[in-house]
């Protein structure tokens, strides 16, 4: 996840643009199309792996030991990928379409920077085409029914336009501390909506993701580059918020109706 490759560089050096260049959720018509109950995607492959390089932290936020992944564990990363890859995806049911997806980004983002480590940010991983290109984006990573894909098609041209569902920004992992947490198991069909609503209430319910102080609230950069995912204004991401607030935020959040300032940290989700 992330608000444009272009904002990304000028948030390292300071600046906040807000949602002035966050790309906009168009559909990719390709991918628009579902099977007919046909299931039985296999992700254990990949749960197994998170399983074995996720870092839950006492401070709530996961990590990943990049550092500590040999030889072995990548191919079986890659191996995950390349069999992802060969699936028709087409041909099954919405649900098991969007754990997909989810899976092939996030266990594709996990695998660029494995390419490139050790790196401080994924905003170092320049090879997104264009001029003011900033980290992988933007780069076609993957070919999945002959079509070359890169992270940004799978957010904002597939998960984000035909699910139509704010949650997914908690789910899709840009391996940055200030990203909602990458998941320690996959997606699946039938765990999808428990997982969906965990990864809300726990960033929700983390300082990176809200934060009410003095009254004031900051919450998360996501917040506000993609607003318009959040019910287009401060008061539907307010209302969001409220939605999977625990009870001590629910109290701060009384009376607010403003987004106050925000932020977001590029640092490497790495546990080392």
């Amino acid at each position: 996840m992330r608000s444009s490759r272009m904002l990304g560089g000028l948030l390292l050096m300071g600046f906040s643009l807000a949602a002035l260049a966050a790309p906009k959720a168009e559909l990719w018509e390709r991918w628009a199309a579902s099977g007919i109950g046909k299931v039985g995607i296999d992700h254990s492959a990949w749960s197994e792996w998170l399983g074995r390089h996720v870092e839950p932290g006492a401070d709530g936020i996961n990590r990943v030991a990049y550092g500590a992944v040999d030889q072995a564990e990548r191919a079986a990363l890659a191996a995950y990928l390349r069999r992802m890859q060969g699936i028709a995806i087409g041909g099954f049911a919405r649900a098991e379409q969007r754990a997909y997806w989810i899976n092939l980004y996030n266990a594709a983002t996990v695998g660029v920077v494995l390419d490139h480590y050790p790196v401080a940010s994924i905003l170092k991983i320049d090879i997104s085409p264009g001029l003011f290109a900033r980290g992988p984006w933007g780069k076609k990573l993957l070919t999945v029914e002959g079509e070359k894909i890169s992270l940004d098609d799978i957010e904002h041209r597939i998960l984000r336009p035909i699910w139509r569902d704010p949650r997914t920004h908690y789910a899709v992992n840009c391996a940055s501390l200030g990203c909602p947490n990458l998941a320690p198991r996959a997606y699946t069909s039938g765990n999808m909506e428990e997982m969906l609503d965990a990864g809300a209430r726990a960033y929700v319910n983390h300082p990176r993701g809200v934060a009410v102080r003095d009254g004031k609230l900051q919450v998360s950069s996501i917040y506000v580059w993609f607003k318009a995912d959040f019910g287009g204004g401060d008061a539907g991401v307010v209302e969001h918020l409220r939605r999977y607030a625990e009870p001590a935020l629910a109290r701060q959040l009384e009376g607010v109706s403003r987004i106050a300032a925000d932020a977001y940290d590029w640092s490497l989700n790495d546990a080392r």
